[in-house]
């Protein structure tokens, strides 16, 4: 009887098996010279003949290409080299929870001058700008907890936010860096139990947490991922003030991997818009990237989603904003935590650009599957949009995969990079310009 290997080991998931570089690469089009700089983007890649159980869960490869005055000088991809990874370490031992066997495999980010490879369950890992693994990063010993893949970083005071959830308590710790890098404040954040906070999201004055019903399953380590739906473990939405006074307000039950943004209106309101999964849609998804949950009719997907929060009033107001299946929502992050307009997102053969003020979008239609389009602003620039989005697109007939550069506004066709090889699907990335 022939094996069928699992759908997060083939098509557009399917990991590529070694680690290549290419110099000069061809470029269609005209890459804008203020491009100069790297382009990183992380992902799941496990090692051949590995079944990680989950495509989550596979070691952690960057993709990364470096861009100089209008040239692509070269294409690499490098697995992070984590403890799971050189040693076969495990994260959970006799022990307890190691934080540093961990497969760092879904966002990379540039703070303070480190650019670090980040996975919710553990540690960082610091990489060069070779994409060389430097080693594990705890900021001078001060980070006890694990990171997220999601810091958002303030652009009105330059720190760094973040957190750690864990799977004993405390189940949730808030964390915050200074512009420096240096770990300034520390604070844990009541929740009922240990749940995957995957994302959040900040505002001039608050940090808004999502606490939602996919709760830790020791059971589920051994199938790659530990965790599950729970109906009884309730949907909420907490904001928390720079005090660290936290106002829950209960939701309808669903599930948010990705945050697009949130702001502060002129009644004190907080208004936050993310991609929301129903319950059907997630355990839709979760079965499809490799788990054992139980796979349900209803497969509306992931739409953009709006909460208006009042804290004041203890009330929340639900809305959605378009039933496109989208993901990965992005935007110019000189807006971060304040009003902003647009938010760019991917589907599985395009781009869609939403006017939050308006409710309109624009598509650009690709006919490949396009990766999270990652807003580069131009110097200078007084739109909102005034930029590039970059992404990593894949021709799903072809095998092959380019960086695509889009004008932000139009989404016009601006240049493109033919790369070396076929780039799995991922999950996040940054551009780094050069300092």
């Amino acid at each position: 009887m022939a094996i069928t290997a699992p759908a997060y080991l083939t098509g557009d998931l399917a990991p590529v098996p070694d680690e290549i570089g290419a110099l000069d690469l061809p470029v269609t089009g005209a890459l804008p010279t203020e491009l100069t700089g790297r382009y990183f983007r992380n992902g799941p890649n496990p090692l051949p003949g590995q079944d990680p159980g989950h495509w989550f869960a596979g070691h952690g490869m960057i993709h990364g290409l470096r861009l100089r005055d209008g040239r692509a000088e070269w294409y690499r991809n490098r697995w992070v080299r984590t403890r799971a990874f050189v040693e076969g370490a495990s994260f959970v031992g006799p022990e307890g929870f190691d934080l540093t066997a961990v497969k760092a495999n879904t966002h990379v980010i540039r703070h303070a001058d480190r650019i670090l490879a980040l996975v919710e369950n553990g540690l960082p890992y610091e990489m060069t700008p070779e994409l060389e693994t430097a080693g594990p990063y705890d900021f001078g010993g001060r980070l006890t907890t694990a990171m997220t893949a999601h810091p958002k970083l303030d652009p009105a005071t330059g720190e760094l936010h973040f957190f750690g959830y864990g799977f004993v308590a405390p189940y949730l710790t808030y964390h915050r860096l200074s512009p420096e890098g240096v770990l300034v404040e520390s604070r844990v954040v009541d929740v009922p139990g240990p749940t995957m906070v995957h994302d959040f999201a900040i505002t001039e004055n608050h940090v808004v947490w999502l606490d939602l019903p996919v709760v830790f399953d020791m059971d589920g380590i051994g199938r790659g991922m530990a965790f599950r739906w729970s109906d009884s473990y309730g949907a909420r939405i907490g904001v928390m003030d720079r005090g660290g006074r936290t106002t829950w307000l209960d939701v309808d039950p669903c599930y948010v991997f990705h945050v697009g943004n949130a702001r502060e209106d002129a009644s004190g309101r907080v208004v936050l818009d993310a991609v929301r999964y129903s319950p059907g849609a997630f355990a839709e998804i979760w079965s499809r990237v490799g788990d054992s949950a139980n796979p349900a009719a209803e497969t509306d997907g992931a739409a953009l989603h709006r909460w208006v929060l009042d804290p004041a009033r203890g009330t929340v107001r639900e809305e959605q904003l378009d039933d496109r299946k989208v993901e990965f929502p992005t935007l110019n992050e000189d807006r971060l935590g304040r009003a902003s307009r647009f938010l760019y997102t991917v589907t599985d053969d395009a781009v869609v650009k939403y006017d939050t003020e308006t409710g309109a979008s624009q598509v650009k239609d690709l006919g490949a599957r396009p990766g999270e389009a990652v807003f580069v602003p131009a110097s200078g620039a007084t739109a909102e949009d005034g930029g590039w989005l970059l992404s990593i697109v894949t021709d799903h007939t072809e095998d092959n995969s380019e960086l695509l550069v889009l004008d932000a506004a139009g989404l016009d066709f601006v240049a493109s990079v033919r790369l070396p090889r076929r780039v799995p699907a991922g999950f996040h990335g940054s551009w780094l310009p050069d300092l």
